[in-house]
């Protein structure tokens, strides 16, 4: 291979590029992103630098000698618009035809908009770093920030405007926030923490319109007739993985960038981070996974395989993802989606304490803590990674 192009310049395209230097590859690496600004770091959008906390330079992955010292192709501000692996050539929205011998996907994710909002001031989604500035110059104490969707993004911004002094309405269309995901009795402890900060929490709602005067947004209308002003408003409804771009190319293309265990999508084609769905061999499933440190691992063993074909490793992590809500942080190891049982060992809401077990089948897949030692959640991942039924799982007092 002389050349590799890795098309998403966030995380994951930034590690894999590393990845394949550290690994000895010296042929040229395109890495083609359509944000102008050099690699930067998501979760703290919606934490750190939303409060206020953080320079914007502390969000950078990567310095600028790093970065020069990958000896990049760096395609910055350019969104890839077209593919045809026959001929192994990418195409770009300048206009540039590149061909390459290997590619990476990682174009990641966009934010899910309600229709009818484009344009909109006041209405806003949380993906980039431009959303998060947008959002921060306008929240201020005695503001009303509504937030439609109680998920893990909807959830982050409502603890950090609620310390800002902002009057923070959450909506949730099912009866319970992130039951699906997390289960029920994780979601009502949740739900508990946020409506003791003051968030009028309102769960059954469902959005009807998102009113506006003079192209200004003034409150939001829902379905059982009651209208709720907002100064700003937040749709937080998920997301969209980036694959347009690769309509028409004979990729298989099914809610992400379909590949292989090996996160390989077609011959030299593989996937990293959130746009790819993958088949994880450890919990025998297909899964989609939307956080940080998955593109990260995905991308070194992308690495490891397009540069050893021969002994190519399957990627079967057990994903980790963690979230900052108030003075309480949520980790979880494994896969909580799809789960058949979610068996709460310990729960104290006064002292903010959760461990939450998760079932598919007659294996342990999963656990969630809140103000747990890290040893703790540590010793429950090693079963998780060593495949451990259910039963053998649940009456591990060593663990327990």
């Amino acid at each position: 291979m002389n050349r590799i192009a890795v098309v998403g310049a966030a995380a994951g395209g930034l590690a894999t590029a590393e990845a394949l230097r550290r690994g000895g590859y010296q042929g040229v690496i395109t890495l083609v992103g359509d944000e102008a600004e050099l690699p930067y770091d998501r979760p703290p959008l919606s934490k750190q630098i939303l409060k206020g906390d953080w320079e914007l330079d502390r969000l950078a992955l990567r310095g600028q000698a790093d970065i020069d010292a990958l000896d990049l192709d760096l395609r910055l501000g350019v969104s890839a618009t077209g593919l045809d692996v026959t001929t192994r050539t990418l195409l770009l929205a300048d206009g540039t035809a590149l061909p390459y011998d290997a590619l990476v996907v990682a174009t990641g994710v966009r934010a899910r908009r309600l229709p009818g909002t484009e344009g909109v001031a006041g209405v806003h989604t949380l993906r980039t770093l431009a959303d998060a500035l947008a959002l921060k110059a306008r929240l201020r104490a005695g503001r009303r920030l509504v937030i439609v969707g109680a998920g893990f993004l909807g959830a982050e911004v409502a603890a950090v405007a609620r310390g800002l002094g902002v009057e923070v309405t959450l909506l949730e269309a099912g009866p319970v926030p992130l039951a699906l995901a997390v289960g029920e009795q994780t979601g009502r402890f949740l739900s508990q923490l946020h409506r003791e900060h003051g968030v009028r929490l309102r769960t059954g709602a469902a959005v009807a319109e998102v009113l506006s005067a003079g192209g200004e947004v003034t409150g939001v209308a829902l379905a059982d007739g009651s209208v709720l002003p907002a100064d700003d408003v937040l749709v937080a409804i998920g997301s969209v993985p980036n694959t347009e771009w690769l309509a028409g190319s004979g990729l298989t293309l099914d809610g992400g960038l379909v590949c292989d265990q090996y996160s390989a999508a077609a011959p030299d084609v593989y996937g990293v981070g959130d746009v790819a769905s993958w088949h994880n061999p450890l919990f025998d499933t297909a899964m989609r996974v939307e956080h940080r440190t998955n593109a990260g691992e995905q991308a070194l063993t992308v690495a490891h395989n397009l540069l050893n074909p021969d002994t190519r490793r399957p990627f079967a992590p057990v994903p980790y993802f963690w979230s900052d809500q108030y003075d309480t942080r949520i980790q979880a190891y494994g896969y909580l989606r799809d789960h058949d049982e979610a068996r709460v060992l310990h729960g104290d809401e006064t002292g903010r304490q959760l461990l939450v077990l998760y079932r598919r089948g007659d294996r342990l897949t999963g656990v969630l803590a809140m103000g747990q030692p890290p040893r703790v959640l540590r010793a429950w991942r090693g079963l998780i990674a060593a495949g451990a039924t259910w039963d053998i799982a649940v009456t591990d007092t060593a663990v327990a």
